[in-house]
């Protein structure tokens, strides 16, 4: 009796570490790239834009502050990386391969239709600071840099609520429309498109340029943002 219970124990044991190094080698494999699934490919593409949108902020207050230069350099480097990486490649693979799916199987339909609706709203608001985030435009109209922190500040309005929405709704009902099989090969091409359009660093390049644009304007440390 006391020979089976110890052999019980021992398996018990055995199979415990066994399952602990399968748990280990999955999260190691999960580290690559290549076997970051859609949902999670995309989520983290958002605090991506999450730091940009601090970025945003930063410019915002700093143009309502009278006694500080605006940062122009800063503003336009943070909207070129929001046109390149966010709206040119992250939302269009969102209207291009997730959108359609969930209209065609009945689910989601009117929060994707909301969705792509801000896209285009997005696209519009990034042209306008474009436009305004220049020295020559706020010296030649008393209103512009008003009327650029009001697009800065809607900007943010929308994308905040916008990504939280993807991220809590949208994308963890993927796996209830498309196999795993199918989000691996969609990966694959998520996968593809970045390194063809951002080079090898892809993704980590891009957060590479919002870390220097936080460093341009002094809200690199995340310390900062303790409350005291």
């Amino acid at each position: 009796m006391a020979i089976t219970l110890w052999n019980r124990r021992d398996a018990m044991r055995l199979g415990t570490a066994a399952g602990l190094g399968a748990f280990a080698a999955g999260c190691k494999r999960g580290a690559d790239d290549e076997d970051i699934l859609p949902p999670e490919d995309l989520m983290r593409e958002h605090g991506a834009l999450n730091r940009v949108l601090l970025v945003y902020e930063e410019s915002a207050r700093r143009l309502e502050t009278p006694d500080l230069s605006p940062p122009f350099d800063a503003l336009n480097g943070a909207a070129d990386i929001i046109g390149r990486f966010i709206q040119d490649y992250h939302e269009k693979l969102e209207e291009e391969f997730l959108f359609p799916r969930f209209e065609k199987a009945g689910k989601l339909a009117e929060l994707a239709a909301t969705l792509r609706e801000q896209h285009h709203a997005g696209r519009r608001l990034t042209e306008r600071i474009r436009t305004l985030a220049t020295p020559a435009a706020i010296a030649s109209n008393a209103m512009a840099k008003g009327q650029l922190v009001g697009a800065l500040r809607a900007f943010v309005r929308m994308y905040r609520p916008h990504e939280a929405r993807e991220d809590t709704v949208l994308f963890p009902a993927l796996r209830e429309i498309m196999s795993h099989k199918e989000l691996e090969k969609l990966g694959e091409r998520f996968e593809g498109q970045e390194k063809e359009l951002f080079g090898k660093k892809g993704f980590e390049g891009i957060v590479e340029q919002v870390a220097r644009l936080e460093s341009q304007l002094g809200i690199h440390d995340l310390h900062l943002f303790t409350p005291t």
